[in-house]
């Protein structure tokens, strides 16, 4: 995932910066630096981790507690 496709996920969520680190367990500014792909000016690679957790957000996964377990949805996060 380059930074561009990066962005474009969060926005096309309609998610603004502060909502996007909610919901991927991050800092406001990392989702900056993938964004930007860099910090201090070194590259930022986005972790496949990062990278799935974003594709269980768009298919509107909150949680995952293991198998067997109910998944938790989505909710919009309260501002």
């Amino acid at each position: 995932m380059e930074p561009s496709d990066f962005k474009k996920w969060r926005k096309g969520l309609g998610l603004s910066q502060k909502d996007a680190a909610h919901y991927l367990g991050l800092k406001r500014r990392m989702i900056q630096y993938y964004e930007k792909g860099e910090r201090d000016g070194e590259n930022v690679k986005i972790p496949r981790a990062v990278r799935l957790a974003c594709y269980a957000v768009s298919e509107g996964i909150g949680d995952y507690n293991g198998p067997h377990r109910k998944i938790v949805k989505l909710k919009k996060q309260d501002d």
